[in-house]
């Protein structure tokens, strides 16, 4: 009868005994170095920035010190619900903040970066380069 469930998913393999995550033969046979455990793997990258639309967000709130909702669609070219669902995660992340008033009778949404956005954007910066000096070789 077949496993189902963790006990499927579990291997006798002693890398996984160790909780560690085996690097396919295919890239040992082709030269590469091993990237488990290392801070600059690929895995280790910030997830939460890491999506297309949040590091877009991220970086022109890095730029601007303060952005209308509607001066983010436009410089990002995405849609309200986009934008909306994205600014939402960063700020869950306290990468942003999110402030809503009315200028007028018009509502208005200003995001702004916290710190601890700009420490996050600067490690992800320094995440990448360090990844691809390393996969560059130099």
């Amino acid at each position: 009868m077949a496993k189902r469930g963790a006990a499927a998913k579990q291997s006798s393999s002693p890398a996984h005994a160790r909780g560690h995550t085996p690097v396919p033969s295919v890239a040992r046979a082709a030269g590469l170095t091993p990237m488990v455990g290392d801070p600059t793997a690929p895995l280790a990258l910030d997830k939460v920035i890491h999506e297309r639309v949040r590091l877009a967000i991220v970086s022109a709130l890095a730029v601007h010190p303060k952005l209308t909702f509607n001066e983010l669609k436009a410089m990002l070219e995405t849609s309200d619900g986009n934008l909306s669902v994205h600014a939402r995660k960063l700020e869950e992340a306290g990468y942003l903040t999110c402030t809503k008033g009315y200028d007028g009778r018009v509502p208005r949404t200003d995001f702004t970066i916290t710190a601890a956005g700009r420490r996050a954007l600067d490690a992800y910066l320094g995440h990448m380069e360090a990844l691809i000096r390393r996969v560059g070789g130099a």
